[in-house]
């Protein structure tokens, strides 16, 4: 069909003179080095493509037009994309998209074959012949599958993963594209796909379907190229692969692989189904086909056609759709974000140089861990998991300042490393747990990482000792013992599933005994569960031991260990008996004290039982009259109180460590009756000195902290102490009402401190 007979708003290829005109002309823009054969896969999808050329120059020679070209910088690199106008049918959606990262099993498990179900290959840099006839890297991809049925198999499990994934949108994506278009151009980059075995043969022998295909991958844009395939009714696998007959308005079950035949034919059936439709459906939503893709008939698409440095190129694309993944709106989940976060700080190591190209690769969970350079020959499965993670460990707890400053950049983190913050703390585990259970055939929760302290904020320093001398020496090597614990038994007891974060439920956390018998389990943190193992040693040495050998095993159920560590083969370890042989670390509760009377609620006092909340808190230096912040009761007639000490803490366990001064009495004005004006801060005494003034602050600060740690876990208490005796609303409305009001108060004074500090302190 002649291009210049089309009548309907869905284009047919131009013809292939000025097909060939438009890749001429790409490929003679400076900074273009993509493979001829990418470029002609597209082109019959490009619309007007004379659109996005400039004048010849002095030879005749055309190149894309200034408007038609953008260079684009990334943190992994920089990248040379071109603007067209394209069919909307075209692109091919992503398996490798970060946000469905975690539905395939990754090539980091050691474990991962060519033939294993649900993997998804590693992607390379695109290789080719050079003008010089030497091999030479170009801005493209490449992949290889076993076949084409598995390559058809790929691309159907990555539609059904985004499509999961996009039914946490608050709309519906496909509706919105029928109403109003594409207002966002998608970004693709090619990639060529290789089949190892091409077994499907005609009659006279010849190949039934190509051996290799091209495709552009949607890097940003998988879900709106997914939904405006849905409208055309076709599917990416089909646009990359082969079109069915069926579906050109031919007879046969054979398929047609060259767009630049299957496209005419099919934009010929949609502007014949446009032409027979009437145009007076109020809602395009339930019109037909070829009236509901109208407004995507075609969509503004970005090329990436070139980069000066193709060995990254699957990092630059990525970098550059990384923030899409990792903020709102697109909400992506926590082990996707975690993923996509840590892969963005590899690839800036990467592009600052401060880690090697294939280093990355395995860290980044796109090559096999087995290619990490320097590992020693037959390694285990359990030693090559740790090697990786060990590695992912030490990168995001760097001790060096410069890979804290690119971590810090990369995080988008609010302090300086010094002074890491619990939630930023907590960001880089999450991060470093996610890209770790790569390495393992099932992912856990993310949150099973948050093990550190801010003890953590200088980096994490290993003894650099092997895996199997670590666990040999654990009985009776005390670091040995102390590495395994705080940096490997999380997550190798959460990849058997025995251990998982604190849910803050207990709904479902019921388990059968051996006995047959339900046991309603404890909830507790995964920094409890590493405690507990610290208390019986040997056996948790055992457990390490049984859940390495379980891994070499081929990932078999891990075996029960005595008390002395020793293996019982055949009685499954799980979370059960981790429980009842790890009991929960309860801790210490101080002695009971008289049960403190909160404000009155309607005419009447409410009594408190001790040991229920931990109120009332401590006295809030000039607070004003009335504003319902209680101080402490007044001490006992003729008891010894200081002028000197800082404000009083509440009560904590005894084996919280606080620091003396925090838990000193209080002067008698400090707790006398509140005056009908504004209160005023005790003044200092005169002799104190700078010294003095500051350890009253850090020792105040130290209290209010260790209060908030008893506070948290009184509220815990209450709620297992409620559900095990089924009383739904332990508290009553007003008296939670003044508690919350209470804390709110106190929050707002709080909020101010930090900067009060921040005036005082001196410069970095």
């Amino acid at each position: 069909m002649s291009e210049d007979s089309v009548e309907g708003p869905f284009p047919v290829p131009v013809s292939l003179e000025r097909q060939e005109a438009w890749i001429q002309a790409v490929l003679a823009t400076e900074g273009v080095n993509l493979p001829r054969g990418a470029l002609e896969n597209i082109a019959p999808f490009v619309v007007d493509p004379e659109d996005t050329l400039g004048e010849p120059d002095e030879q005749g020679m055309r190149t894309l037009k200034g408007g038609a070209v953008r260079r684009i910088r990334t943190d992994a690199g920089d990248m040379v994309v071109a603007v067209v106008r394209m069919h909307g049918v075209g692109g091919v959606q992503w398996g490798h998209n970060e946000r469905i990262s975690s539905i395939w099993r990754s090539v980091a498990d050691p474990t991962v074959g060519p033939e294993t179900e649900g993997a998804l290959g590693s992607v390379r840099p695109w290789t080719g012949a050079g003008a010089d006839g030497k091999e030479t890297l170009y801005a493209a991809l490449e992949s290889s599958v076993t076949d084409r049925q598995a390559l058809m198999m790929n691309a159907e499990d990555a539609a059904d993963g985004l499509e999961k994934k996009g039914r946490q949108r608050t709309y519906d994506l496909e509706a919105d594209l029928v109403l109003n278009g594409q207002q966002d151009p998608g970004m693709y980059v090619p990639q060529q796909v290789r089949l190892q075995h091409n077994p499907e043969k005609d009659s006279d022998g010849n190949p039934l379907y190509p051996d290799a295909y091209w495709g552009w991958m949607a890097v940003r844009g998988n879900n709106r190229t997914q939904k405006r395939q849905s409208i055309f009714r076709l599917t990416s696998g089909e646009v990359l692969a082969g079109v069915p007959l069926e579906k050109l308005g031919r007879e046969g079950d054979g398929v047609v692989c060259d767009p630049r035949v299957w496209l005419p034919e099919f934009s010929a059936v949609l502007n014949e189904e446009y032409a027979q439709t009437e145009d007076d459906e109020l809602d395009p939503t339930i019109s037909p086909r070829a009236r509901r893709a109208h407004a995507v008939a075609v969509v503004d698409a970005h090329l990436v056609v070139g980069t000066p440095t193709p060995q990254r190129l699957y990092r630059i694309v990525q970098m550059n759709n990384r923030r899409d993944h990792v903020h709102p709106p697109l909400e992506f989940e926590a082990l996707d974000r975690s993923r996509a976060l840590g892969r963005s700080v590899l690839g800036m190591y990467v592009a600052q140089r401060l880690m090697d190209e294939k280093t990355a690769e395995v860290l980044a969970g796109l090559a096999p861990i087995r290619e990490l350079p320097g590992l020693a020959a037959h390694m285990a499965v359990s030693e090559l998991r740790d090697v990786r993670s060990m590695r992912l460990l030490q990168e995001f707890f760097p001790v060096d300042s410069r890979r804290q400053l690119l971590l810090r950049r990369s995080l988008s983190e609010l302090h300086p490393p010094s002074q890491l913050s619990a939630g930023e703390i907590n960001q880089r585990a999450r991060t470093w747990s996610a890209l770790t259970s790569e390495s393992f055939p099932k992912d856990w929760n993310p949150r099973v990482g948050e093990v550190f302290s801010t003890k953590v904020r200088g980096g994490v320093a290993l003894s650099g000792r092997r895996l199997p001398e670590l666990l040999a020496a654990a009985d009776t090597d005390d670091t040995a013992f102390e590495e395994l614990v705080a940096y490997r038994a999380a997550h190798w007891l959460a990849s058997f599933g025995i251990i998982e974060p604190d849910r803050g439920s207990l709904d479902g956390q019921e388990a059968i005994g051996d006995g047959g018998e339900r046991i309603r389990r404890s909830r507790r943190t995964v920094m409890n569960c590493l405690q507990a193992l610290r208390k019986r040693r040997l056996m948790a040495v055992g457990v390490l031991k049984a859940l390495a050998a379980a891994m070499d095993d081929g990932d078999r159920e891990p075996w029960r260990v005595s008390g002395s560590g020793k293996e019982l083969p055949g009685r499954k370890m799980d979370s059960l008996w981790f429980d009842l042989e790890f009991p929960k670390e309860l801790g210490t509760r101080p002695r009971k004290a008289a049960a403190p009377v909160l404000p009155k609620q309607s005419g009447r006092s409410v009594p408190m039982p001790s040991g229920t909340l931990p109120f009332p808190a401590p006295p809030v230096v000039g607070a004003p009259s009335g504003s319902g912040v209680a101080g402490p009761a007044a001490p006992p007639s003729g008891a010894a109180v200081s002028t000197t000490a800082a404000p009083a803490a509440p009560t904590v366990k005894p084996s919280v460590n606080v620091p003396a001064a925090a838990a000193t009495t209080v002067s008698a004005s400090a707790v006398s009756a509140p005056s009908p004006g504004p209160r005023t801060p005790a003044p200092a005494a005169p002799e104190d000195s700078l010294d003095t003034l500051l350890t009253r602050v850090e020792d105040g600060i130290q209290g209010l902290h260790a209060g908030s740690v008893e506070i948290a876990a009184l509220l815990d208490e209450l709620a297992e102490k409620s559900d095990a005796e089924s009383v739904e609303h332990p508290l009553a409305r007003d008296r939670a009402d003044t508690v919350v009001r209470l804390l709110n108060q106190t929050l707002s004074r709080l909020r101010k401190l930090p900067e009060r500090v921040e005036d005082l302190t001196e410069p970095e």
